[in-house]
């Protein structure tokens, strides 16, 4: 038997925090069974018809979606994850792990039930993205990378979400909230703490990515079919010979 107690800190990164507590001993195919990572029925299904989209001999190309529906199940990617995306699409573990790596959508370790980023590229920078960020530092407590105790809120420092005219910006998982300043921000952070997910969107009123001070074009009703066009010359009738 192998008494989990005496395992490696870094351990505690998988989902056995529980088992550790409570000082519990679970032997080598128990430790497996509770690190085994399965898609459940409707993913199976999700998977099942993503693939249909790819040859067989191109599955490889569906790995970045299948890996986001093995996050979303699971919350994370562990390394089973990983593992269990691989075989679908019979390609080498390591290649899977390595785009898992690289992409800084998906979390090789346990993260917050809200995942707080905030853009902190030129756009944002210039107005006022690293003042939102280091209010998140400090309402939040946390530094870039880090989840709180209770596993409510992971903070990340981001670049370029795409949303340069309504900056500054940040996301909250796969919500955009545009246009914040310190107090719009904080409203949303107390939302949070209270399980309330916020609508997302621009935070000064304005719908989408329109001028700030209203409209400057298409401000009258457009003009009809064919306005403005030349009057096509009439055909010429052909005198019979």
């Amino acid at each position: 038997m192998l008494r989990l107690s005496r395992f490696p800190g870094s351990i505690r990164a998988i989902h056995l925090a529980p088992v550790f507590r409570s000082g519990a001993q679970m032997d080598a195919t128990e430790i497996r069974k509770t690190l085994k990572f399965e898609f459940s029925k409707d993913n199976q299904r999700r998977v099942k018809a993503l693939l249909a989209w790819y040859p067989r001999a191109e599955w490889k190309g569906a790995l970045l979606p299948l890996l986001d529906i093995a996050q979303r199940q699971q919350g994370w990617l562990s390394i089973s994850a990983v593992q269990a995306v691989a075989e679908t699409i019979k390609i080498d573990p390591m290649e899977a792990f390595e785009a898992a790596q690289f992409y800084t959508m998906f979390f090789m370790k346990p993260r917050g039930k809200y995942v707080v980023s905030v853009c902190t590229s030129t756009p944002c920078k210039l107005r006022g993205g690293d003042e939102i960020f280091e209010a998140c530092k400090k309402t939040l407590n946390l530094e870039h990378g880090q989840t709180t105790p209770d596993m409510q809120f992971t903070l990340k420092e981001d670049y370029c979400m795409g949303a340069c005219v309504n900056a500054p910006v940040l996301a909250v998982n796969d919500d955009m909230y545009e246009d914040l300043d310190e107090q719009s921000l904080a409203n949303i952070l107390a939302d949070l703490r209270n399980d309330k997910l916020p609508p997302a969107g621009p935070r000064n009123g304005r719908f989408a990515s329109e001028p700030k001070g209203g409209l400057t074009t298409l401000k009258t009703e457009p003009p009809p079919p064919g306005f403005m066009m030349q009057n096509l010359p009439e055909p010429k009738s052909k005198k019979c010979q």
